[in-house]
């Protein structure tokens, strides 16, 4: 089968085997690819792979068409139009654990705009609702908003009850666009003042729950932000691993500063978080409530002109690959 993998240059397109899945595994024919940041850095190899071991097939999302599914994957059956994450999506076909397969709606969804949605249903709901304890009337702060991440933690505060929802972006044309998603108010998360901004919306209280996919240069301008007893949740690093922190007005506001990630999750965490997300949101999903746009599609053959498109950092949405 046709892949995209990682190498030493970037992304190459190669042959390799067709997966043969495992007795907890699905085998799908992709017939949908979404990107992600995250696999921008796991598209060049830092280091050669071991003598022996298969370069890896990059993309963690992906839709299409059961073909196999292993002994342990009850309720799949070949045929079925699924929604997948996992590892391994930029192919004609990847295997995902049957806890990270998910029936596509039967309400004319496309593979393209399923592939658009694991990561950021199961990445917003487990930030917005598991850890960030959103409750309905609270006031929430997406930083980063413009991402497909990030407007679709937007549509999930709104749908969870958020009295004001806030969404930041440093692009002009995309801050135009979040009120689209949800956003409430909107902010330039480079400019000194939005702290300010945020405070006067809130009656000088602050935010109860900021969901931070940049960090860095906004991680103690989000401390003056935040409310007494708000919480923030880390979810990305877009702005910078490091940067100054201030502890005492962390500790004057009594913030719970909550830090998460997938890569130390066990596959059981995984499936859990899946589990919670499909039974607090996928009404909303299947009624056509929660979605992202599209910006383009690109060939898997094109692979690495997609990934290039995602660095430049002009689109808006979700950028999809088609087998």
């Amino acid at each position: 089968m046709k892949a995209a993998i990682a190498t030493e240059n970037g992304l190459a397109i190669r042959e390799v085997p067709r997966p043969v899945p495992k007795a907890n595994e699905v085998l799908v024919q992709v017939r949908a690819a979404g990107l992600n940041r995250a696999e921008l850095a796991a598209a060049r190899l830092g280091a050669p792979v071991k003598p022996g071991a298969p370069a890896p097939i990059i993309g963690i999302e992906w839709a299409g068409e059961v073909v196999e599914a292993g002994v342990e994957a009850k309720g799949i059956k070949p045929g079925d139009r699924v929604m997948c994450s996992g590892s391994g999506g930029y192919a004609e076909y990847a295997v995902a654990d049957w806890g990270r397969v998910m029936a596509i709606p039967a309400n004319n969804m496309s593979f393209e705009q399923a592939a658009t949605l694991p990561i950021a249903l199961i990445t917003m709901h487990d930030a917005l609702v598991t850890n960030g304890r959103l409750k309905s009337g609270e006031s929430v702060l997406i930083q980063g908003a413009s991402s497909g991440v990030g407007l679709m933690g937007l549509q999930i505060a709104k749908h969870k009850g958020a009295r004001l929802v806030i969404g930041s972006s440093t692009n002009e044309a995309r801050r135009k666009r979040l009120s689209e998603f949800g956003a409430d108010l909107v902010v330039d998360s480079r400019a000194s003042n939005w702290p300010e901004l945020v405070l006067e919306a809130t009656e000088g209280k602050g935010v109860d729950l900021i969901v931070d996919m940049i960090s860095g240069s906004v991680a103690s301008q989000n401390l003056k932000a935040a409310a007494i007893l708000g919480r923030i949740v880390n979810v990305g690093r877009l702005g910078g691993m490091r940067a100054e922190f201030d502890f005492d007005l962390h500790a004057l506001r009594r913030i719970d500063y909550v830090g998460v990630t997938f890569r130390t999750r066990t596959i059981a965490e995984v499936r859990e978080i899946h589990r919670r997300m499909q039974a607090g949101l996928w009404d909303a999903v299947t009624a056509g409530k929660l979605h992202l746009p599209i910006d383009r599609t690109f060939p898997l053959d094109d692979a690495a002109a997609a990934q290039a498109h995602m660095r430049a950092n002009a689109h808006f949405g979700k950028i999809v690959l088609i087998p």
